[in-house]
């Protein structure tokens, strides 16, 4: 819509490439397709494993936490920039023990954490068995003769 000088109070449509069709209806909400349980987080907790993308949270003043990660370039030229993370998922793989949290870089208004994954326990090896001080045949001599 442009006003034209001759007439400033009139409007006019100017022809563009892409118009949408003028409707009363509010357009529907997109669906999202559900993902299975614990996917979210696989994701969530596979971007902070990465050594490429440093993880960090900010808590603000007012108790907001916000969850973000550099994206490095990719191939076609997308990235270089911080990324959000569902900050839902990161709290509850902080509850869970799955994330940890670094030093505090403090603020006026907010404080930062870098944002890691924890360490994995490692599982309990198997003790070796005692080693054999005397070996013994299996079968004695004797035993060997009366199989033959």
């Amino acid at each position: 819509m442009l006003a034209t000088v001759d007439r400033p109070n009139t409007l006019i449509a100017l022809p563009t490439q892409r118009r949408r069709p003028v409707t009363t209806e509010l357009p529907a909400a997109p669906s999202r397709k559900h993902n299975l349980a614990g996917t979210d987080c696989a994701d969530v907790l596979r971007i902070i494993s990465d050594p490429r993308t440093p993880t960090y949270v900010t808590e603000y003043a007012n108790g907001r936490r916000r969850y973000s990660y550099w994206r490095p370039v990719d191939p076609t030229g997308t990235g270089g920039c911080y990324a959000s993370l569902p900050t839902a998922e990161c709290d509850a793989l902080h509850a869970a023990g799955r994330i940890t949290l670094g030093e505090p870089v403090v603020d006026p208004n907010r404080t930062t954490y870098r944002v890691r994954p924890a360490a994995r326990p490692q599982p309990a090896t198997r003790p070796e068995p005692a080693p054999r001080t005397s070996f013994e045949p299996i079968r004695t001599p004797r035993e060997r003769a009366r199989v033959a």
